[in-house]
């Protein structure tokens, strides 16, 4: 009977590891692809803006501005995006897909 349930628990482990579920801290539509398409060209990850420097990672590359990025030059970081100059004109690479931040509601004055 012991042997029948180690059995039964190992199977169950085993399915639910394999059953596909979706990553509960990703906000819904945040990427605006499916998760199993893969994203073609560069992806904007991060930004880093301090008083001394501006940092981007694109695609795993960290670059600051007058850099050179796969062909081009980085000419402007933002805290919504990163301009690259190449021969062919500009390229903006967005860090959220959504249209970027969105301003909050601020309570009316009096307002409880």
């Amino acid at each position: 009977m012991k042997r029948l349930l180690a059995v039964a628990a190992v199977t169950v482990a085993s399915t639910a590891a394999a059953a596909p579920f979706a990553d509960p801290t990703r906000p819904p539509g945040s990427l605006g692809h499916d998760a199993g398409e893969p994203i073609e060209g560069p992806r904007l990850q991060s930004v880093l803006i301090a008083p001394d420097r501006r940092v981007a990672v694109i695609s795993g590359e960290q670059v600051t501005i007058g850099s050179s990025f796969r062909g081009g030059r980085v000419v402007r970081i933002t805290e919504e995006e990163v301009r690259i100059r190449r021969a062919g004109g500009e390229e903006s690479l967005k860090l959220f897909a959504g249209g970027g931040k969105r301003p909050t509601a601020k309570p009316r004055r009096g307002a409880k």
